[in-house]
C-alpha cells in the first residue's frame, strides 16, 4: 500500500521545511511513503529545499493557480502508482501528524474521501467576522453541494486512487469545492475527520479578505451547478422568467374585463417579451442536459486513461 504526500508549493522555501520535517516516516497499512512537491511557478529557494529532504518534484514554468498545481499532484501520484494520495498545504497551517487520523477510513475502506475538519467558525485567530462567515458559508455550500463536510474549503485531506481516477479538476482558482461537488454527484463515499490547526505563518495568497473568498466560492459553486445540474438550473430560471409574464397577462385581462384593458397593451408587450426569455433558458436547459451526457462519456473515457496511467491491476 503506497501513500504519496502531495504538496503544492508556491515560494514556500520558509515554511516547507516545518512541514517536511513533521510528515510521518511511518504509517500502520502503508508499506511505502512518497512525498511529491508540485512547484507552481516558485521564485525563491523552494525547489531547492524539496530536494535537500529527497522529495520529487513536479515544476511549473509559472504559476497555475492552486487547482492546476493540484490536478498535477493527482496525475503524478496515480503514475507513481499510489493507492492514497493526501494533500497538505505548505505553509503548516494543517498538522502533518494527523495524516494516520485522516488515511484510516480509507485503509478501512470506509470512504473514498476524507476531509479535514478544522471547524473553521471555532478557531481562535480568525476573527468574529470571518467565523460567522466560515459558519454560514460551509452551510449554504453544504446544502447546493449536497455533502455531508463540514469544513468545505479544507485542503487536507486524503484520496483513494478510485476517487482519482473519477475527479476532474475543472478550476485553477482552487479544486476544493471542485472536487467536493464531484463526488456528490458521482456517489463518491466523503468523511471527515476532526483536526487541529498550527497558528497561521503568512497571509493566504488565494484571496485578500474573507469578502473575496466569499465572492470566489460563490462563483465556483454557481459555475460547478451550472456544469452538473444544466437541466435544473435553466429549468428554475425559465420559471422565474415565466412568472412576471402570467402575472402581467393576469394583469391584462382584469383591466380587460373590467373595462379599461386599452390603455394596458403594454403588459401583453413585456409579457411577450419574458416568454420569450422563459422558452429560450428553457431550451437552453435542454441543450446543456444533453452535452452534460457527453461529458459523461468524455469522464469514463478520462477513467479509464487514468487507470492505465496509474499501472492499474
Amino acid at each position: 500500500m503506497k501513500l504519496v504526500i502531495n504538496i503544492p508549493c508556491l515560494n514556500e522555501e520558509e515554511t516547507l521545511p516545518l512541514v517536511l520535517d513533521a510528515l510521518p516516516k511511518e504509517v500502520k497499512g502503508i508499506t511505502s511513503i512518497e512525498v511529491q512537491i508540485v512547484d507552481d511557478g516558485s521564485t525563491d529557494n523552494t525547489c531547492q529545499v524539496a530536494e535537500s529532504y529527497g522529495c520529487r518534484i513536479i515544476s511549473h514554468r509559472r504559476n497555475r493557480g492552486l487547482g492546476f498545481a493540484f490536478k498535477s499532484g493527482m496525475y503524478a501520484a496515480l503514475e507513481s502508482g499510489a493507492d492514497i494520495m493526501v494533500n497538505i498545504d505548505a505553509d503548516n497551517q494543517y498538522p502533518p501528524q494527523d495524516i494516520p487520523r485522516l488515511i484510516e477510513p480509507i485503509l478501512e475502506s470506509k470512504a473514498d474521501i476524507v476531509v479535514g475538519d478544522r471547524c473553521p467558525w471555532k478557531i481562535k485567530h480568525f476573527s468574529p467576522a470571518k467565523r460567522c462567515l466560515q459558519y454560514f458559508g460551509n452551510y449554504l455550500t453544504r446544502r447546493i453541494a449536497d455533502s455531508p463536510v463540514r469544513d468545505m474549503v479544507s485542503g487536507f485531506r486524503a484520496y483513494s486512487r478510485e476517487s482519482l481516477y473519477l475527479l476532474n479538476v475543472t478550476t485553477k482558482f482552487s479544486y476544493v469545492l471542485d472536487t467536493i461537488v464531484q463526488a456528490s454527484k458521482k456517489g463518491l463515499n466523503v468523511m471527515s475527520v476532526p483536526i487541529d490547526v498550527n497558528p497561521p505563518t503568512r497571509q493566504s495568497r488565494l484571496f485578500r479578505n474573507s469578502f473575496e473568498h466569499v465572492r470566489k466560492s460563490a462563483l465556483s459553486i454557481l459555475r460547478l451547478y451550472l456544469i452538473y445540474e444544466p437541466y435544473k438550473t435553466f429549468s428554475l430560471l425559465a420559471f422565474l422568467l415565466a412568472t412576471p409574464s402570467v402575472a402581467l397577462v393576469a394583469r391584462f385581462l382584469f383591466f380587460y374585463f373590467s373595462g379599461g384593458g386599452a390603455g394596458h397593451i403594454q403588459s401583453l408587450i413585456i409579457s411577450a417579451i419574458f416568454m420569450m426569455l422563459s422558452g429560450s433558458a428553457f431550451v437552453i436547459g435542454v441543450v446543456a442536459g444533453l452535452i452534460g451526457i457527453n461529458r459523461v462519456l468524455t469522464e469514463e473515457q478520462l477513467y479509464w486513461i487514468k487507470r492505465q496511467a496509474g499501472r492499474a491491476e
